[in-house]
Protein backbone atom coordinates (compact mmCIF):
# COMPACT_ATOMS: atom_id res chain seq x y z
CA UNK A 1 0.00 0.00 0.00
CA UNK A 2 1.31 3.65 -0.75
CA UNK A 3 0.09 6.95 0.30
CA UNK A 4 -2.03 9.28 -2.08
CA UNK A 5 -0.05 12.55 -3.01
CA UNK A 6 -1.46 15.39 -2.77
CA UNK A 7 -1.99 15.93 -6.51
CA UNK A 8 -3.88 12.91 -8.55
CA UNK A 9 -6.12 12.61 -11.04
CA UNK A 10 -8.09 9.92 -9.90
CA UNK A 11 -10.85 8.30 -12.48
CA UNK A 12 -13.45 5.59 -12.43
CA UNK A 13 -14.07 3.02 -14.83
CA UNK A 14 -14.84 0.10 -16.66
CA UNK A 15 -12.31 -2.14 -17.97
CA UNK A 16 -12.83 -4.24 -20.99
CA UNK A 17 -13.97 -7.35 -19.08
CA UNK A 18 -16.83 -4.77 -17.46
CA UNK A 19 -14.97 -4.87 -14.59
CA UNK A 20 -15.45 -1.37 -12.36
CA UNK A 21 -11.94 0.24 -10.26
CA UNK A 22 -10.59 3.40 -9.98
CA UNK A 23 -7.40 4.33 -11.10
CA UNK A 24 -4.56 7.07 -10.95
CA UNK A 25 -4.49 8.76 -14.53
CA UNK A 26 -0.37 9.51 -15.88
CA UNK A 27 -0.35 10.64 -19.02
CA UNK A 28 -2.40 8.94 -21.78
CA UNK A 29 -2.05 5.64 -19.15
CA UNK A 30 -4.65 4.63 -16.10
CA UNK A 31 -2.68 3.04 -13.54
CA UNK A 32 -5.45 0.22 -12.08
CA UNK A 33 -6.29 0.28 -8.65
CA UNK A 34 -7.67 -2.34 -6.31
CA UNK A 35 -8.44 0.85 -3.65
CA UNK A 36 -12.24 1.71 -2.64
CA UNK A 37 -13.34 4.78 -2.56
CA UNK A 38 -13.14 5.04 1.65
CA UNK A 39 -9.70 3.96 1.32
CA UNK A 40 -8.80 6.58 -1.60
CA UNK A 41 -10.62 9.14 0.76
CA UNK A 42 -7.90 7.95 3.56
CA UNK A 43 -5.20 8.39 1.07
CA UNK A 44 -4.33 4.76 1.18
CA UNK A 45 -3.55 3.31 -2.79
CA UNK A 46 -3.34 -0.31 -3.62
CA UNK A 47 -1.95 -0.52 -7.29
CA UNK A 48 -2.51 -3.90 -8.69
CA UNK A 49 0.09 -3.93 -11.52
CA UNK A 50 -2.02 -3.43 -14.40
CA UNK A 51 -2.06 -0.41 -16.67
CA UNK A 52 -4.53 0.79 -19.10
CA UNK A 53 -4.75 3.32 -22.21
CA UNK A 54 -7.31 5.55 -21.12
CA UNK A 55 -8.94 5.54 -24.25
CA UNK A 56 -9.43 1.36 -23.98
CA UNK A 57 -11.82 1.96 -20.86
CA UNK A 58 -15.12 3.62 -20.08
CA UNK A 59 -14.86 6.30 -17.91
CA UNK A 60 -17.73 6.68 -15.55
CA UNK A 61 -19.27 9.35 -12.80
CA UNK A 62 -16.22 9.42 -10.72
CA UNK A 63 -18.16 8.87 -7.53
CA UNK A 64 -21.60 7.44 -6.80
CA UNK A 65 -22.16 9.95 -3.80
CA UNK A 66 -24.81 10.12 -1.81
CA UNK A 67 -26.51 13.05 -2.41
CA UNK A 68 -26.11 15.95 -5.47
CA UNK A 69 -26.25 19.54 -3.34
CA UNK A 70 -25.98 22.63 -5.63
CA UNK A 71 -25.73 26.27 -4.86
CA UNK A 72 -27.83 28.40 -7.21
CA UNK A 73 -26.91 32.27 -8.13
CA UNK A 74 -23.69 31.96 -6.59
CA UNK A 75 -22.09 34.51 -9.58
CA UNK A 76 -23.94 37.57 -9.61
CA UNK A 77 -23.68 37.68 -13.53
CA UNK A 78 -25.55 34.13 -13.58
CA UNK A 79 -27.97 35.29 -11.15
CA UNK A 80 -28.88 38.40 -13.05
CA UNK A 81 -29.05 36.66 -16.48
CA UNK A 82 -31.39 33.80 -15.07
CA UNK A 83 -33.90 36.29 -12.84
CA UNK A 84 -32.24 35.45 -9.35
CA UNK A 85 -30.69 36.71 -6.70
CA UNK A 86 -27.56 38.91 -7.20
CA UNK A 87 -26.26 39.97 -3.94
CA UNK A 88 -27.04 36.92 -1.83
CA UNK A 89 -26.71 36.51 1.85
CA UNK A 90 -27.28 33.39 2.81
CA UNK A 91 -27.31 30.19 -0.21
CA UNK A 92 -29.94 29.80 -2.60
CA UNK A 93 -30.01 25.39 -2.40
CA UNK A 94 -31.14 22.72 -4.09
CA UNK A 95 -31.21 19.06 -4.53
CA UNK A 96 -30.30 16.84 -8.43
CA UNK A 97 -31.63 13.06 -8.28
CA UNK A 98 -29.02 10.27 -8.30
CA UNK A 99 -30.60 9.45 -11.33
CA UNK A 100 -29.85 13.03 -13.14
CA UNK A 101 -25.81 11.79 -13.41
CA UNK A 102 -24.37 10.89 -16.47
CA UNK A 103 -20.15 10.14 -17.11
CA UNK A 104 -18.36 11.99 -19.76
CA UNK A 105 -19.18 11.14 -23.40
CA UNK A 106 -22.61 10.25 -22.46
CA UNK A 107 -25.83 11.76 -23.66
CA UNK A 108 -27.74 14.30 -22.52
CA UNK A 109 -31.59 13.44 -23.34
CA UNK A 110 -33.54 16.70 -24.29
CA UNK A 111 -37.27 16.11 -22.61
CA UNK A 112 -40.27 16.10 -25.20
CA UNK A 113 -41.18 19.74 -25.89
CA UNK A 114 -44.68 19.23 -24.42
CA UNK A 115 -42.38 18.85 -21.09
CA UNK A 116 -39.94 21.71 -22.09
CA UNK A 117 -38.50 23.28 -25.03
CA UNK A 118 -35.88 25.50 -23.16
CA UNK A 119 -32.97 23.49 -21.68
CA UNK A 120 -29.73 25.39 -20.90
CA UNK A 121 -26.10 24.40 -19.92
CA UNK A 122 -24.42 25.81 -16.50
CA UNK A 123 -20.71 24.84 -16.51
CA UNK A 124 -19.52 24.79 -12.65
CA UNK A 125 -16.80 23.47 -10.52
CA UNK A 126 -18.40 20.52 -8.07
CA UNK A 127 -16.41 19.34 -4.66
CA UNK A 128 -16.10 16.32 -3.46
CA UNK A 129 -16.13 15.24 0.19
CA UNK A 130 -13.63 13.19 2.04
CA UNK A 131 -14.92 13.06 5.61
CA UNK A 132 -18.13 12.86 7.48
CA UNK A 133 -18.81 16.69 8.47
CA UNK A 134 -21.42 18.67 10.64
CA UNK A 135 -21.24 22.16 11.65
CA UNK A 136 -17.57 22.16 10.12
CA UNK A 137 -16.28 25.77 10.98
CA UNK A 138 -15.43 27.91 7.75
CA UNK A 139 -11.66 28.22 8.59
CA UNK A 140 -11.56 24.11 8.78
CA UNK A 141 -14.46 23.51 5.43
CA UNK A 142 -11.58 23.02 2.98
CA UNK A 143 -10.01 20.05 5.21
CA UNK A 144 -13.64 18.01 4.07
CA UNK A 145 -12.70 18.29 0.63
CA UNK A 146 -11.27 15.01 -1.00
CA UNK A 147 -10.74 17.01 -4.72
CA UNK A 148 -12.79 18.67 -7.71
CA UNK A 149 -14.31 17.80 -10.58
CA UNK A 150 -16.75 18.97 -13.33
CA UNK A 151 -20.55 19.53 -13.47
CA UNK A 152 -22.96 20.72 -15.89
CA UNK A 153 -26.23 21.91 -14.18
CA UNK A 154 -28.43 21.36 -17.41
CA UNK A 155 -31.43 22.85 -16.74
CA UNK A 156 -35.10 23.03 -18.03
CA UNK A 157 -35.07 26.65 -18.03
CA UNK A 158 -38.90 27.62 -18.87
CA UNK A 159 -39.51 25.05 -16.17
CA UNK A 160 -37.82 26.58 -13.55
CA UNK A 161 -39.05 30.11 -14.35
CA UNK A 162 -42.39 28.35 -14.25
CA UNK A 163 -42.48 26.24 -10.73
CA UNK A 164 -42.13 27.05 -7.66
CA UNK A 165 -39.12 25.35 -6.63
CA UNK A 166 -36.61 23.91 -9.14
CA UNK A 167 -37.15 20.34 -8.83
CA UNK A 168 -38.66 19.29 -12.22
CA UNK A 169 -36.41 21.64 -14.43
CA UNK A 170 -33.21 20.30 -12.91
CA UNK A 171 -34.21 16.90 -11.58
CA UNK A 172 -34.44 15.19 -15.47
CA UNK A 173 -32.67 12.13 -16.28
CA UNK A 174 -29.24 12.85 -17.75
CA UNK A 175 -29.34 16.69 -16.64
CA UNK A 176 -26.22 16.36 -14.38
CA UNK A 177 -23.03 15.24 -16.39
CA UNK A 178 -19.94 14.64 -14.00
CA UNK A 179 -16.85 13.95 -14.32
CA UNK A 180 -14.27 12.60 -15.99
CA UNK A 181 -12.01 12.64 -12.95
CA UNK A 182 -11.57 13.65 -9.29
CA UNK A 183 -8.14 15.85 -8.75
CA UNK A 184 -6.82 16.14 -5.42
CA UNK A 185 -4.86 18.58 -3.77
CA UNK A 186 -6.03 22.05 -6.12
CA UNK A 187 -7.20 25.32 -4.55
CA UNK A 188 -11.32 25.13 -5.50
CA UNK A 189 -11.38 28.98 -4.83
CA UNK A 190 -9.40 30.13 -7.53
CA UNK A 191 -9.85 27.85 -10.81
CA UNK A 192 -11.04 28.52 -14.42
CA UNK A 193 -14.24 27.42 -15.92
CA UNK A 194 -15.07 27.57 -19.78
CA UNK A 195 -17.75 26.17 -21.26
CA UNK A 196 -17.67 25.51 -25.40
CA UNK A 197 -21.38 24.26 -27.42
CA UNK A 198 -20.50 23.27 -30.76
CA UNK A 199 -17.05 24.88 -30.69
CA UNK A 200 -18.03 28.61 -29.61
CA UNK A 201 -17.28 29.76 -25.81
CA UNK A 202 -20.50 30.45 -24.24
CA UNK A 203 -19.36 31.01 -20.36
CA UNK A 204 -15.51 31.95 -19.27
CA UNK A 205 -15.90 32.78 -15.77
CA UNK A 206 -13.67 31.80 -12.15
CA UNK A 207 -14.35 30.51 -8.89
CA UNK A 208 -12.86 33.21 -7.16
CA UNK A 209 -15.60 35.59 -9.03
CA UNK A 210 -18.21 33.92 -6.60
CA UNK A 211 -20.45 36.28 -4.67
CA UNK A 212 -20.29 33.26 -1.51
CA UNK A 213 -17.47 32.09 -0.43
CA UNK A 214 -16.53 28.22 -0.97
CA UNK A 215 -15.40 28.14 2.22
CA UNK A 216 -18.46 29.51 3.59
CA UNK A 217 -20.96 27.39 1.58
CA UNK A 218 -19.38 23.97 2.72
CA UNK A 219 -19.26 25.35 6.63
CA UNK A 220 -23.44 26.86 5.79
CA UNK A 221 -24.17 23.69 4.18
CA UNK A 222 -23.15 21.58 7.54
CA UNK A 223 -25.07 23.28 9.58
CA UNK A 224 -28.20 22.23 7.25
CA UNK A 225 -27.27 18.33 6.85
CA UNK A 226 -24.58 15.75 7.39
CA UNK A 227 -21.92 15.75 4.63
CA UNK A 228 -20.39 12.06 3.85
CA UNK A 229 -17.59 11.10 2.06
CA UNK A 230 -18.64 11.39 -1.69
CA UNK A 231 -21.00 13.79 -1.85
CA UNK A 232 -20.98 16.01 -4.48
CA UNK A 233 -21.74 20.06 -3.70
CA UNK A 234 -21.95 21.98 -7.58
CA UNK A 235 -20.77 25.80 -6.38
CA UNK A 236 -22.98 27.38 -9.11
CA UNK A 237 -22.30 28.74 -12.56
CA UNK A 238 -21.12 31.88 -14.02
CA UNK A 239 -23.11 33.85 -16.77
CA UNK A 240 -23.79 32.70 -20.35
CA UNK A 241 -26.11 30.06 -19.45
CA UNK A 242 -27.64 29.06 -23.09
CA UNK A 243 -29.82 26.23 -24.75
CA UNK A 244 -28.62 23.39 -26.28
CA UNK A 245 -30.41 21.39 -28.94
CA UNK A 246 -30.26 18.16 -30.20
CA UNK A 247 -27.07 17.38 -31.88
CA UNK A 248 -24.99 20.01 -29.95
CA UNK A 249 -22.07 19.45 -28.48
CA UNK A 250 -20.94 20.63 -24.76
CA UNK A 251 -18.15 20.73 -23.50
CA UNK A 252 -17.15 22.52 -19.82
CA UNK A 253 -13.46 22.79 -19.05
CA UNK A 254 -11.81 23.29 -16.11
CA UNK A 255 -8.48 24.72 -15.19
CA UNK A 256 -6.24 21.86 -13.78
CA UNK A 257 -8.72 19.12 -13.98
CA UNK A 258 -9.81 18.47 -17.48
CA UNK A 259 -13.09 18.72 -20.14
CA UNK A 260 -16.24 17.07 -19.49
CA UNK A 261 -17.51 16.47 -23.19
CA UNK A 262 -21.45 15.58 -23.53
CA UNK A 263 -23.41 15.40 -26.48
CA UNK A 264 -27.07 16.52 -26.74
CA UNK A 265 -29.96 14.07 -28.38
Amino acid sequence: MQVLQKTQKIVRYQNQQGKIHYGIVEDEMILQLSSSFAELVNKEIKYDGVELKYSDVKILEPVKPSKVVNFGWTYAGHAKETGGEANLVEPFLFLKPLSSLIADKEKIILPPNDLSNQVELEGEVALVIGKRGKNIKEEDALDYVFGCTIFNDVTARDLTKKDPQFTRGKGFDTFGPLGPCIVTGIDPTNLRIVTTLNGRVVQDGNTNQMSLSIPFLISWLSQVMTLEPGDILATGSPSGSCSINSGDVVVVEVENIGQLCNYVE
